[in-house]
């Protein structure tokens, strides 16, 4: 097996996990998030979440990734044989999530080259779904879309190429670069924002607090929601990140800067949205609820009628904007690569190069379906079902095991404390072993209930109203597929050896 890397530099290691957690929700996920569920009164909930939640499950994955010193599967079977299944099922949603999140950034690519003339037109839903992705049909595939096609070549190429390069030459340089340059863009562009007219009704709108939301249950499940699904937490990325991470690492410290700086960037995102979209509200003289959306909707077809709207520069406004969501989602989807490839790595004991070329090559066939015509329906329904039935799911699995089954916060909490200049206490253990998997096992149960309440109602019908045929054959067997084939991956013998028990790096 080849020797493990390390990160260049703690600067490298940090601005890695930024760009990892930095991706397009926050951008498009979390001003909606925040505006729906109380406004500046969401912030409270939120600083809670992320303080009992967020952080606490950054800490634990950075110590797991450090003190075993392996990808996410590894990690598993060094802290316990038996749960070696989980670090692939990790893998393999984080493998699901890759294959659609670079057609994403692929939008983003055509757009950015659609804003220098806005050629998107006056009809900007439509041009997004039929004159660009050529939408078809639920469950049909169509053909593949060249427009969509081209720049998803492009992603692979630039992904791929800097996960061959390593950790320390590939994806340590490549976030050096990306990170400052996605930071002075979205700022060039808030700068733009707040200065519209219509910008302080739409800020007004986003601050002002409804207090009463914070007595509604939701509300508090929609702000752990937010920081779970925006963090890169219980998907194999931080494990695998900070196992390249030197023997003296300050683990806690670099969990704060990594968590407060993926907040401070969606409190960004959020003034920046809302000021472009207080600024459509007037022009268009309608309430600021009527423009507001979230999702694919808002980056692909709100914000393009938007900067049709500007008095100057709005094609400037968009180029940067679409190249904003282009940094963003390639720093994540780099993250998210690199799960697998250290994985395959680990357990078939080859070269980086192979992995990279086997792993991403996978990848890269299977996105080919969301290029096609009816790529949009497979991309929102996979997404739906691998986010809430598999991130979330993951996350209640792993605290439980590292909480309650294996008994590890204790021996987590001392590694941490060694080499760590912020001592965890008793608010670690307790948010960990109490209040996450409360909060997650709620959220769990809830999702379930609503999708199975959905799928048994003729009224409501399923997700997004999609048939009953597409929903079985999309939905739901990408979400249990990949716990099933995480655990046949488990049962295969490794190639290396992967010393089981506690891993001490000499």
């Amino acid at each position: 097996m080849e020797e493990r890397s390390q990160w260049g530099s703690r600067a490298g290691f940090v601005l890695a996990a930024i760009g990892s957690a930095v991706g397009l929700g926050n951008i498009w996920r979390f001003p909606a998030e925040a505006y729906g569920n109380g406004g500046g009164a969401f912030f409270i909930p939120y600083l809670i979440a992320l303080l009992t939640a967020g952080i606490p499950i950054l800490i634990m994955e950075f110590t797991m990734g450090h003190k075993y010193r392996g990808s996410a599967p590894l990690t598993y079977r060094r802290m316990n044989k038996r749960v070696e299944g989980v670090g692939w099922w990790a893998v393999l949603v984080a493998f699901v999530i890759s294959t659609y999140y670079s057609v994403i950034v692929a939008w983003s690519i055509s757009y950015a080259i659609f804003s220098v003339n806005l050629s998107w037109g006056d009809d900007t839903e439509a041009f997004f779904a039929g004159d660009y992705l050529e939408a078809a049909d639920p469950g049909v595939f169509g053909g593949l879309v060249p427009g969509v096609l081209i720049p998803l070549i492009i992603v692979w190429l630039i992904v791929l190429g800097i996960l061959f390069r390593g950790v320390k030459r590939g994806i340590e340089i490549a976030n050096r670069i990306m990170i400052p340059t996605l930071t002075v863009v979205f700022l060039i562009i808030v700068i733009r924002a707040v200065t519209l007219e219509g910008a302080i009704s739409g800020l007004n709108a986003f601050f002002e607090p409804d207090f009463s939301a914070i007595g509604d249950s939701s509300v508090w499940v929609a702000a752990y929601g937010q920081i779970f699904f925006s963090m890169s937490i219980a998907f194999a990325i931080m494990i695998t990140y900070s196992s390249y991470l030197p023997k003296k690492s300050d683990i806690t410290n670099n969990a704060f800067i990594t968590g407060f700086s993926n907040s401070s960037f969606e409190l960004l995102a959020g003034i920046g949205v809302f000021s472009v979209i207080g600024f459509m509200a007037q022009q268009q003289g309608l309430p600021i609820d009527e423009v507001v959306e979230g999702g694919v909707g808002l980056a692909f077809m709100v914000f393009p009628a938007i900067i049709n709207e500007f008095p100057a520069f709005g094609e400037l406004f968009g180029v940067l904007f679409f190249l904003s969501l282009v940094l963003a989602g390639l720093t994540s989807l780099i993250s998210i690569t690199e799960t697998y490839v250290a994985g395959l790595q680990d357990k078939f004991n080859i070269s980086r190069g192979q992995a990279v070329l086997f792993g991403g090559g996978v990848a890269g066939l299977v996105s080919l379906i969301y290029a096609t015509r009816g790529g949009l329906n497979f991309l929102d329904t996979v997404d739906y079902f691998i986010n809430q039935f598999g991130v979330a799911a993951l996350g209640l699995v792993e605290v439980i095991i590292v909480a309650w089954v294996l008994r590890k916060l204790g021996v987590f909490k001392e590694h941490a404390n060694e080499i760590s200049d912020i001592r965890l206490g008793s608010w670690w253990t307790i948010s960990l072993a109490v209040i996450t998997p409360l909060v997650l096992g709620y959220m769990m149960f809830d999702l379930l209930r609503q999708n199975l309440t959905k799928a048994f109602d003729t009224e409501t019908g399923n997700y997004e109203g999609y048939p009953d045929f597409f929903i079985n054959s999309v939905g739901w067997p990408v979400a249990i597929g990949a716990i099933v084939v995480g655990i046949l991956i488990a049962l295969i013998k490794w190639k290396s050896n992967p010393k089981d028990g506690e891993y001490d790096e000499r």
